[in-house]
């Protein structure tokens, strides 16, 4: 490397470290705790995220307890029990968790019969080597460690499942993607799904996928999508939103540079559904959709509100 590229590259590097710094000194004055997550239930995984946080609680086992409070109601059909199946009418969960302070992370796909996969994503991250466990070695481990196997499939959701045939394409699903900065900045995020309704058995959209449905980094921020998990695989979503956030882009602009990759590759037909929530290392926090009607909660200080996004689906990409 040439000795003026070495001293430009430097130079990038101490400018970065310096505006994580400033971040992080900002992030003490913020209004905290502040979290976000996607779509009008998130509100209440946020009220237990925020009651944890109050009680003393670490941000990584808030953010956990706050979306197992959506993957323990039946009447949501897009997130643990309760959740729409497989094509062969088995539910099939989706989780992931992830530490802003170490970047360590755990997480689960394709779990059978276990109605709390962010607790056995954080069991992987916590008790093992690995970040992703599958199929029946992640339910063989979640038994191992003290999960009971249940029925995950409800009888709405079995009746669904049966009429799929005369109802047309597969529901819009969601997923409760959550990010949190507490006290000393320190964050952590989560993301919980049942996946794609009628799904192909086996198929691991973008929520257990470290980087895509899910990214969280202390010296920059976190982010979380909802959609179509296909999509968000194809440019890195979550780790994208974090890098441009890192690149001192203002939350909003970051979600909305990413999105814009999304709508540019698709050439013909409707848009297809993606979201993120983004929140900087500072506390700001932003969120689009590519469609209208995606909502998000956002909760600072003890304040709690359902939001409406933006949407870009009339924009004509630029980037």
């Amino acid at each position: 490397m040439e000795r003026r590229q070495f001293l430009r590259t430097g130079t990038l590097a101490w400018a970065g470290l310096s505006l994580a710094c400033e971040r992080r000194d900002a992030s003490a004055k913020a209004e905290l705790p502040v979290v976000i997550s996607t779509w009008d239930f998130g509100r209440v995984a946020n009220e237990e995220t925020v009651r944890r946080l109050a009680r003393g609680t670490t941000v990584l086992d808030a953010v956990q307890h706050g979306v197992m409070q959506i993957e323990a109601d039946p009447e949501e059909t897009s997130v643990g029990i309760g959740g729409y199946p497989n094509r062969e009418g088995v539910v099939e969960l989706d989780a992931s968790i992830m530490d802003g302070r170490t970047l360590n992370a755990g997480s689960v796909a394709a779990l059978r019969n276990i109605k709390h996969p962010v607790a056995v994503a954080r069991r992987v991250m916590d008790e093992t080597p690995h970040v992703l466990l599958v199929g029946d070695g992640a339910r063989r481990f979640a038994l191992q460690h003290g999960f009971e196997e249940e029925d995950l499939l409800t009888d709405s959701a079995r009746e669904a499942w049966e009429n799929r045939r005369t109802d047309g394409s597969p529901p819009s699903h969601d997923t409760i993607g959550m990010v949190a900065l507490a006290d000393g900045g320190r964050m952590a995020g989560a993301c919980t799904t049942s996946g794609l309704a009628w799904k192909l058995p086996g198929r691991v959209g973008d929520s257990p996928l470290i980087g895509h449905g899910m990214y969280c980094d202390d010296q920059a921020g976190g982010a979380a999508a909802t959609g179509v998990g296909e999509e968000v695989i194809k440019v890195c979503g979550s780790y994208q939103v974090v890098e441009f956030m890192r690149q001192g882009l203002e939350p909003e602009e970051a979600v909305r540079r990413v999105l814009q990759r999304i709508l540019r590759r698709e050439r013909s037909g409707e848009a297809p559904q993606v979201g993120f929530v983004a929140l900087r290392a500072d506390g700001r926090v932003g969120f689009a959709s590519t469609r209208t009607g995606f909502r998000v909660a956002v909760s600072r200080g003890g304040r709690h509100e359902v939001l409406d996004a933006s949407s870009l689906t009339a924009l004509a990409p630029s980037c």
